[in-house]
């Protein structure tokens, strides 16, 4: 992109109260941003109100100092790491994008250099608590690794949580191979990384997939900016898991918006004691796919992903698929539970059932919760 070329997208898209469906009306009735501004005010006042065209014919405050700003960071070379801005109507802008109600004017995304969003035919995302129970991070990077062993990149927002293990798990599935693994939709400028302690994450996923936002350079973490970021989550995605998530989670927006564009939800449950649970089995009472193993997935998908009986061994989403038969892990059932309930199940003493349960934790075939509490494993 030249930068005159650059400087017209930026001044549409910074104009105050041009929003991308004014944007998107000035650009099929005027042609790219330079015939916009081209226009005098008789001739925007017939695709905008009288306002908007009164903004346009003035540059935004700042307008130079962001085109700077951006020229900078495109032409910053980083060991293979891509830097660029996408618009409607290049090559590499994804088509599901374009499907969707409210398209974004502008992309930014920085990413390996043979990658680009077009290859996203195949994604998942995979969404859910900023807060998740020790086994809803399991499955989330489970789900997710056993996903991109099916071939499946994997889309999130790299936010604390089930995000960062969504991430985690696919580029455990890429390893070294040279393909994109995963994409996080980001709710900031791309000069800064949210949250901070993901910066390592980030750099990875710069090395092996994609990273995008649709804020300009500077945006700082605000909050009404993350709800909206969801829609390019679900537009990206042939389809979206949630793992865990509370009832007034962000990420039943992401599946309701899914649900929107025709595509596929999933959700795996969980206990009916637990809060993260309740937004997934509200999901499944409206009609998404409970969800137990990644071939419940891929047989969703079947011109796109491996037949359900070819899905890796790993992608049934729990760490100990293959455990044995343990009385214990009986006692124990699907519930999170204490020792003083447990014991009281089994008779055992305290100090056996800590031994025995120190000895499963380490094993994988059980998690330690908050308060005490333990939980099985799924497919223990």
């Amino acid at each position: 992109m030249e930068r005159a070329e650059l400087a017209g997208w930026l001044r549409l898209s910074l104009t105050p109260g041009i929003g991308d469906g004014a944007a998107r009306r000035l650009l099929a009735a005027f042609g790219l941003p330079e015939g916009v501004f081209a226009q005098p005010h008789a001739a925007l006042r017939e695709v905008v109100s009288s306002a908007q065209a009164e903004a346009l014919l003035q540059p935004p405050v700042g307008l130079q100092t962001q085109i700077d700003q951006t020229w900078q960071w495109l032409h910053t070379t980083d060991n293979g790491v891509s830097r660029r801005v996408v618009t409607p109507g290049d090559a590499s802008y994804p088509a599901s994008l374009l499907e969707t109600a409210d398209p974004p004017l502008m992309l930014y995304v920085v990413g390996a250099a043979g990658f680009d969003l077009t290859q996203l035919g195949h994604s998942i995302a995979v969404v859910g608590s900023r807060n998740p129970t020790p086994q809803g991070a399991t499955n989330a990077r489970s789900f997710a690794r056993a996903l991109g062993e099916a071939g499946l990149p994997v889309v999130s927002g790299l936010a604390l949580g089930v995000d960062g293990a969504a991430h985690q798990g696919a580029l455990d599935a890429a390893g070294d191979a040279p393909r994109l693994a995963t994409v996080a939709v980001v709710g900031t400028g791309l000069d800064r990384v949210y949250p901070a302690r993901h910066r390592d994450l980030a750099h990875r996923i710069t090395l092996q997939g994609l990273i995008v936002s649709e804020l300009p350079l500077g945006t700082p973490p605000l909050t009404q900016n993350f709800p909206k970021r969801n829609r390019l989550i679900a537009g990206l995605a042939r389809g979206t898991l949630v793992v865990e998530a509370a009832l007034q989670s962000g990420s039943l927006i992401t599946a309701r918006l899914t649900s929107e564009q025709g595509k596929e939800v999933f959700a795996i449950p969980g206990s009916i004691h637990s809060p993260q649970s309740r937004g997934c089995h509200a999901l499944i009472r409206q009609g998404a796919k409970l969800v137990e193993s990644v071939s419940d997935i891929l047989e969703e998908l079947p011109p796109l992903g491996a037949p359900a009986a070819a899905a890796p061994s790993a992608g049934n989403g729990h760490p100990a698929a293959a455990a044995t038969k343990d009385p214990l892990l009986e006692a124990l059932g699907f519930d999170p539970v204490s020792l003083d309930a447990l014991s009281a199940r089994t008779g055992w003493s305290a100090a056996a059932l800590q031994a025995k349960m120190l000895e499963l934790e380490l094993e994988g075939h059980i998690s330690r919760l908050p308060g005490g509490l333990f939980q099985r494993a799924a497919s223990t």
